[in-house]
């Protein structure tokens, strides 16, 4: 292979979990080996931030990692395409471009001068997959022209999350298939391309989502023209990273991966957002009480969830990531304050931050939380200009929101009288327009129409509502190491939650008396009090009542989602929407 002795490919151990799933899979050797090979890890700028096993890059969550993709066009103008071997372990049996691979992590093919790291590893696997003489092919006719960044799943266990270096090269090859890794080839004019894409010529095999970004979403018809013109070819270069977003949806026999897989994908982009707005700040006690919650951990299911809308119903993108980024600061804004209204010492087994901090700082830093939370909103990639300000009338709007159902959260405590209907009215302002938030931003930034926008906001409400009476439920029927509070806390300090409702609505008896006895009763509140109110909500089957509202508002969301054309991405919805019922099941 070119730059390398035979054996002596860059590569990383496979861990044996790892290679005894892909014996399992049906892979063979040669697959294996080239499984081990060590790509190059990327950030979204295309900076190497480390390398990996090409199986942990593609596994699972997958790791986003550098790629390329020849365009191989013969002196009459015509394009090479491959058909994928149907022994390849991802997307087996797919039509693709000319090549397409990864450099690896080595000095020869990290290079990034004139795009010689990538050109490098071109020649070697247009050498090890079509068996094309490195001699046939000049470097220097390699011309880089642009960068893709995309993600694409085939199924819950494997995913392609590439920065692709986009080639284009004209030759005269001989071919000769190393049937392991390409089963045919086609050569093809710009025509006859499009009429394959129309899904007008049969090839035996789906096109590969990745080769289908580029030739309907890049390739003009300039590229076909400027082929055999370097001068024209040069013109096309544009020095950008196009965002695809994911476009699983492009492959049909695609199947999507569950909640926490997909949450994994993009997660540590959404933490590297958070965190680049939170520790921004030169004043470092201020940062350092800003992140504290956020270093204690979370799902960052509010995060994720405008990129899991987006791409389920529309054209999804990074900026989706950086409004998740924006919405969950909020959240975390809201929960530093909240600890100092409910007077709470630890949050997510760790110390409140007024505790950690002291109440001054805590209250600064949610001021200043809220803040920076409008920053990254605004500043979010793909937010048009005109767009600006209905999003953060929307994002003011949700936050407003939340403040009304934490006040009415707050004088509950000294109600004599809540009914069902405030108590809703408290909750959707308090949990679940957020959630309504995230999932109407994420379908209206990824161009869904008017009705799948109104659709996902009415998912978002209803699973923000489910969410909230399980978060009631779970308070009572958890315990204190689970929850990362005291168990039980919110009946001390008489939190009108929908099991309190009803339970005092009930007839006179002891177990009431017993609720009643805690009930607000604060800090002075035995253990042994909380337990016995606890037991009553049970006994007088307050907590059934609330689980069956719960399940009322967990199979409207579901139906939300039975209005949207199946696509991969529904799984991780469907999860989501079941998410808190499986907590307590």
């Amino acid at each position: 292979m070119a730059g390398y002795q035979i054996g002596d490919v860059p590569s990383v151990e496979i861990d044996e979990n790892l290679k005894q799933m892909l014996v399992e899979n049906s892979a063979d050797g040669e697959q294996i080996a080239l499984m081990s090979e060590a790509v190059i890890l990327v950030d979204e700028q295309d900076s190497a931030i480390g390398k990996a096993s090409k199986v942990s890059a593609h596994y699972q969550a997958g790791l986003l990692h550098r790629a390329f993709s020849v365009l191989l066009f013969d002196t009459n103008g015509k394009l090479l395409l491959q058909k994928r071997a149907d022994d390849k372990v991802t997307f087996p049996g797919v039509w693709a471009n000319s090549c397409c691979s990864h450099p690896l992590s080595s000095d020869h093919e990290s290079e990034l001068t004139d795009a010689l790291g990538v050109k490098r590893a071109a020649v070697r696997k247009l050498h090890q997959e079509l068996g094309i003489a490195p001699s046939e092919l000049n470097i220097d006719d390699f011309h880089f022209i642009t960068k893709m960044m995309y993600s694409s799943r085939m199924n819950a266990d494997w995913i392609e999350r590439e920065i692709d270096h986009i080639l284009i090269i004209q030759a005269d090859v001989t071919v000769t298939l190393n049937e392991n890794e390409v089963s045919e080839i086609k050569w093809v004019t710009q025509d006859e391309l499009q009429n394959i894409l129309a899904g007008n010529v049969e090839l035996g095999g789906e096109i590969a989502p990745w080769f289908r970004c580029i030739a309907e979403r890049i390739m003009t018809d300039e590229w076909w023209q400027s082929v055999g013109n370097i001068d024209s070819i040069m013109q096309l270069r544009d020095g950008h990273i196009h965002d695809m977003g994911d476009v699983s949806n492009m492959l049909s026999g695609a199947t999507g991966a569950g909640l926490n897989t997909s949450i994994m994908e993009v997660k540590p982009f959404i933490e590297q957002r958070i965190s680049d707005s939170l520790c921004a700040s030169k004043h470092s006690r201020l940062s350092s009480a800003m992140m504290h919650l956020v270093e204690g951990g979370g799902k960052r299911l509010r995060a994720t969830l405008p990129w899991l809308v987006g791409k389920a119903v529309g054209n999804s993108h990074s900026g989706l990531l950086d409004i998740g980024a924006a919405i969950e600061i909020v959240h975390n804004f809201t929960l530093v304050h909240d600890d100092i209204m409910d007077d709470d010492d630890t949050r997510r087994g760790l110390n409140a931050v007024h505790i950690e901090y002291g109440l001054p700082t805590a209250i600064n830093a949610g001021d200043a939380m809220l803040a920076i939370a409008f920053e990254r909103l605004v500043g979010a990639k793909g937010l048009e200009h005109k767009d600006v300000g209905a999003m953060v009338n929307r994002l003011a709007w949700m936050v407003r929101r939340v403040s009304e159902g934490q006040q009415l959260d707050i004088e509950f405590e000294d109600r004599i009288a809540v009914s069902e209907s405030d108590y809703f009215e408290m909750i959707e302002g308090k949990t679940a327009v957020m959630f309504l938030t995230c999932a109407e931003v994420g379908a209206r930034m990824s161009g869904a129409d008017a009705a799948t926008i109104q659709c996902m906001a009415d998912w978002g409400l209803a699973v923000g509502l489910c969410f909230q009476l399980m978060d009631d439920l779970i308070d009572v029927l958890s315990d204190s190491d689970t929850l990362g509070k005291p168990a039980g806390s919110d009946l001390a300090q008489g939190k009108r939650t929908l099991m309190v409702i009803h339970a005092l609505s009930q007839p006179e008896s002891p177990e009431l008396n017993d609720l009643k006895s805690v009930l607000g009763k604060g800090e002075s509140a035995t253990q042994a009090e909380i337990d016995r109110g606890l037991a009553a909500l049970k006994s007088i089957g307050s907590v059934d009542y609330a689980r069956m509202r719960a399940e009322e508002y967990h199979q409207k969301a579901h139906s939300c989602l039975d209005m949207l054309p199946n696509s991969p991405a529904l799984l991780a919805l469907r999860e989501l929407t079941d998410y808190q019922l499986k907590r307590i099941s």
